[in-house]
């Protein structure tokens, strides 16, 4: 199932759609704040917008097309294990969507445990406020390195390129939906939560304190930390602090200072409770 040029016809429609999503992220946190803001939110978020320019043109220009074409060369190949599997499309799409899912949360778990990962991936981590513009901030240098993970989950799942193209949108509206400030009514939100990531949950994973950082990293499904005993939802949001220990002075959030963080020699932070 190649993808056809009608669908990339329609990426500006889609990356409209997903702007769209962002603006009602945005507008939804400040009507409605499940966190109160430490940080005046103008600075930071002109912060964040940079960070995100620089992973998204990384994104585009080599994670992207580097992920498709090894998507297309899969199912010209009949190559992989969704690929292999005698199944009707629509349940290979479904199939190859699951598993994506279920492999990035072990690739989000690795950028916490391996320590040279981590220190790119402190970058996130870093802000001392949690937003739907979080959502985006990952250094380039992250996201550069993550096209061999994408790449090597493509091929050895058999993911299809319309696969990847409908988990691709889906992760990037999950994504904004659970980093955002947006305080939903709790009995809905708990509905919610039984099956997907959100704004609650997700908050526990940007806490200071490491056991709670080290839980919730799952994506769009909340199943995977369920499996893996890594989910935290006993954690009150107004006792979250959001942020790294060691890295909440201005100058850490500087567009510099987050630029070079990974070179830079690392506090220990992660061996603080």
């Amino acid at each position: 199932m190649i993808l056809k040029g009608s669908v990339f016809e329609h990426k500006y429609i889609i990356s409209l759609g997903l702007f769209c999503f962002f603006m009602i992220m945005l507008a939804g946190e400040y009507v409605f704040p499940l966190r109160r803001r430490k940080w005046p939110s103008g600075p930071r978020f002109i912060i964040n917008i940079c960070i995100t320019l620089l992973a998204f043109t990384v994104g585009v220009l080599i994670v992207r097309p580097v992920a498709l074409a090894t998507a297309k060369w899969v199912c010209s190949h009949n190559f992989g294990l969704v690929a292999k599997l005698p199944l009707p499309g629509a349940v290979q799409i479904s199939m190859g969507f699951i598993l994506m899912d279920a492999t990035f949360y072990y690739w989000h778990r690795a950028n916490h445990e391996i320590p040279v990962l981590w220190r790119f991936h402190k970058v996130h981590h870093v802000d001392p406020d949690l937003d739907v513009s979080t959502a985006f901030r990952f250094h380039f240098g992250e996201v550069l390195y993550s096209t061999g993970f994408r790449a090597a989950q493509v091929l050895l799942l058999g993911t299809m390129p319309i696969t990847y193209l409908i988990y691709e949108v889906v992760f990037q509206c999950a994504n904004m939906f659970h980093h955002s400030n947006l305080r939903l009514p709790a009995g809905l939100e708990s509905k919610l939560n039984i099956f997907i990531v959100t704004p609650r949950m997700h908050g526990i994973h940007h806490s200071q304190i490491r056991n709670e950082m080290n839980s919730n990293y799952s994506v769009v499904f909340r199943s995977w930390d369920w499996v893996h005993r890594t989910l935290r939802l006993d954690i009150p949001q107004a006792s979250i602090n959001i942020g790294v220990k060691g890295y909440q002075q201005k100058e850490d959030n500087r567009l510099w200072n987050l630029l070079i963080l990974p070179f830079c020699k690392s506090r220990n932070i992660k061996k603080t409770q």
